[in-house]
């Protein structure tokens, strides 16, 4: 009797605590009555020249499959005659103002000859491109209307990981479809994104979700829901939004100027690393590691020097180096700014004054190749590498002072990432970067360090510089 007592209690207790994680669970019909109306959809043509020249039959003449195949195969234009033809393409969108601005991404709009967007009631209109801005990917339209419908903005800096959202889009053009999901990380840098530090989620997102909102359970929108990583194409669970406060800084320069101006300070930089921290001396991995300074840009001109590590500017900390081009693209050209850098074991700070970012400058390193020169070592080192002194013509030819040609890379007791063309420019002992001049001086410098050791070396690949990591320098 006592058992069954036992059991029925057990029983209530459990029911009394599902009922209690049921009325947890996350209810979005409100959200998207109220929301749901200031979500549009946005499809765009564009029309595309291009010369055909004349399709080439299968066969020679004297086949007597070519009369069969000509006949039944559509007859060739004209050489060189233009054709044109319509690509279309479908996306989202959300209105930000009640007289008919409406953000967007830019790869929606790029390009594109028409802007159609409709709204929920069905009624459509010519959208009006004020601006847009690819490195962000925020665009800004204008439709002729009033009294529109318009969503609430939020704050994506409290958003918390784990925390319920939800996408409002045109997937595959199924206008005003509805998906759910968790925040799954925020602040995430990708390739070649520098300027937008994305909310992770997994909300389901696919083509035609781009440019939608992205809402908190608030009904506030927190991000522009940009890209997916996916290995086919769909939704794969991994989702990229852009945070709506850095959109809304675009929005603003696009509406008043039509374009977006952004500092910059002429360096090239690159993640630190647990092993390039200790190269340096820093206690903890941080900050932006300069590997290359602009001759005669704003960081030059301030005495910004490769291997300076850039830790903060103007009070916020480079936490990651990909903080830092958001950091320096957001300041107002004209404008100085003040970077706390480590130099040389000790903390110093520089006083630089922002440049202006060309619109169409893009960052990208070009290989090259180097032949062999006459004075190359005969012998690898005993980190297994050939290295050559280049000539006064190569120096100048490669732009360099000063530096060693890797000629080979053998196999040595060194695990390297070095490659056959690098030229090694210096070796960093104690943080200190130290020039190399010959091969002599080199093998001098790493005749001081054990196989257990890790060495950091600045190296020129093409017309980029690199600091590299070497593990396990010597046989000692």
């Amino acid at each position: 009797m006592f058992n069954r007592f036992v059991m029925a209690l057990a029983l209530v207790v459990f029911s009394s605590w599902a009922g209690a994680q049921g009325k947890e669970l996350p209810d979005f019909t409100d959200l998207v009555e109220k929301q749901g109306p200031a979500v549009v959809n946005i499809s765009t043509t564009q029309i595309i020249r291009q010369n055909r020249t004349p399709q080439q039959l299968p066969f020679d003449e004297d086949d007597p499959a070519f009369d069969l195949f000509k006949r039944f195969m559509p007859h060739p234009p004209m050489p060189g005659v233009p054709r044109e033809f319509k690509n279309e393409s479908l996306g989202s969108g959300f209105i930000v103002s009640g007289d008919g601005l409406i953000m967007t991404n830019a790869h929606v709009v790029d390009g594109a000859t028409e802007v159609l967007v409709r709204l929920t009631d069905k009624r459509e209109f010519k959208a009006k491109v004020l601006g847009s801005d690819k490195r962000t990917d925020v665009a800004l339209l204008k439709i002729e209307a009033s009294g529109l419908p318009v969503v609430r903005i939020g704050d994506p800096n409290r958003l918390k990981v784990g925390e319920w959202v939800i996408a409002i889009g045109s997937p595959f053009g199924f206008d005003a479809s509805v998906t759910a999901g968790i925040v799954s990380a925020k602040g995430r840098s990708l390739p070649q994104e520098h300027y937008v530090p994305f909310i992770q989620t997994d909300v389901a997102i696919n083509p035609g979700n781009s440019g939608g909102p992205l809402f908190n359970m608030k009904g506030e929108v927190v991000g522009i829901n940009s890209q997916i990583y996916s290995r086919s194409g769909g939704y794969q669970g991994i989702a990229f939004a852009i945070p709506i406060d850095v959109a809304m800084e675009i929005q603003a320069q696009l509406k008043t100027a039509g374009r977006v101006s952004r500092g910059r300070i002429g360096v090239v930089i690159q993640e630190v690393t647990k092993d390039l921290a200790d190269s340096f001396g820093l206690q903890r991995v941080q900050g932006a590691l300069v590997t290359t300074v602009e001759k005669g840009g704003p960081a030059d001109k301030a005495g910004i020097e490769a291997g300076d590590i850039i830790l903060k500017l103007d009070g916020r900390a480079v936490n990651q180096s990909s903080d830092l081009p958001r950091f320096v693209g957001n300041t107002k050209p004209g404008s100085k700014a003040v970077m706390q850098v480590w130099r040389k074991g000790s903390i110093t700070d520089v006083a630089v004054v922002v440049g202006e970012m060309p619109e169409d400058q893009k960052l990208a390193g070009r290989g090259s190749r180097h032949g062999k020169s006459p004075d190359a070592a005969a012998a690898a080192n005993k980190m297994g590498l050939v290295l050559a002194e280049p000539s006064a013509d190569q120096k100048r030819q490669l732009g360099i002072s000063h530096g060693l040609v890797v000629e080979d890379v053998r196999n040595g007791t060194a695990r390297t990432d070095l490659r056959p063309g690098d030229i090694i420019l210096a070796l960093i002992s104690k943080g200190v970067p130290v020039e190399v001049k010959s091969v002599d001086q080199f093998n001098g410098l790493i005749a001081k360090f054990d196989k257990t050791s890790t060495i950091t070396l600045l190296v020129k690949r093409g017309d980029a510089q690199t600091f590299i990591t070497i593990k396990g320098v010597g046989d000692k």
